[in-house]
């Protein structure tokens, strides 16, 4: 049984859209169509608010918080077509760099597991994938895939950087996995792309779906022979594939 552990007054003047912890489950990001992010201290069962981020032009969709490797930061994105990264430092939260480059919403954004570096994916409704990454030295780099999904993208999830069914070894590169993530569209399909000599290449088609594809999410590595990725639509259907076995199931009306 789920019960109610705490609940927070965000101050949002509409709509929620997505709420994310940090790492280390002590900070709360929410963002919302009041054009807001919001950033809460959560310790002890108290909630303080620590900054209200201002910077978005339209409805903000989802956060993101980056792996703490790289100090506090946290990825914004929004109708206004635009991806805001925020850093803290010494308590004050800045833009650290804002991308323009979609025609239309930027609806999902995700981090890339740490150990590929400091990069960052956006899904946008002009059916765009951007990758958006930086050696750590202040300047950033993009790279598109250019109609990834011919009617818009609506999710972008990261696969793990473990191989399947393999264990971390930091002392061999054996074995290391391709830089691999999954999207899902309006085209009512759920894509995985792969990294292949600098570029990116889609490397398999999901069809299952008979609507559009509204989230998806990479499951972690625990050990199996086999990755799973999770999807959902529409029309009120969620499906579950294990390394090309797809088992589909309907979700209660």
């Amino acid at each position: 049984m789920v019960s109610v552990m705490n609940t927070i007054d965000t101050g949002h003047e509409d709509m929620i859209h997505d709420a994310a912890m940090d790492y280390y489950g002590t900070r709360l990001a929410t963002c919302s169509s009041d054009r807001s992010v919001k950033i809460f201290d959560v310790k002890n069962g108290t909630q303080i608010l620590a900054a209200d981020l201002r910077g978005h032009e339209g409805p903000v969709w989802q956060v993101a918080w980056a792996h703490p490797m790289f100090g506090n930061l946290l990825a914004s994105c929004s109708y206004d077509r635009k991806v805001i990264i925020w850093k803290e430092t010494s308590g004050q939260w800045n833009k650290l760099y804002e991308y323009a480059n979609h025609d239309s919403s930027v609806n999902s954004i995700s981090w890339a597991p740490h150990d590929y570096g400091l990069m960052l994916t956006c899904g946008s409704s002009d059916g765009a994938v951007s990758i958006i990454f930086s050696s750590g030295d202040g300047n950033w780099e993009t790279k598109k895939i250019t109609n990834a999904h011919t009617i818009g993208c609506n999710a972008v999830s990261w696969a793990p950087a473990v191989a399947s069914c393999s264990l971390p070894d930091q002392n061999s590169s054996a074995g290391k996995p391709s830089k691999r993530f999954v999207t899902g569209g309006c085209d009512n399909l759920v894509k995985i792309w792969r990294e292949d000599e600098g570029q990116w290449m889609e490397e398999q088609k999901l069809e299952g779906h008979s609507d559009w594809v509204r989230d998806v999410a990479w499951a972690p590595s625990i050990g199996l022979p086999h990755q799973i990725i999770a999807s959902c639509s529409q029309v009120r259907r969620y499906t579950c594939t294990y390394s090309g076995l797809t088992l589909a199931l309907l979700a209660k009306p």
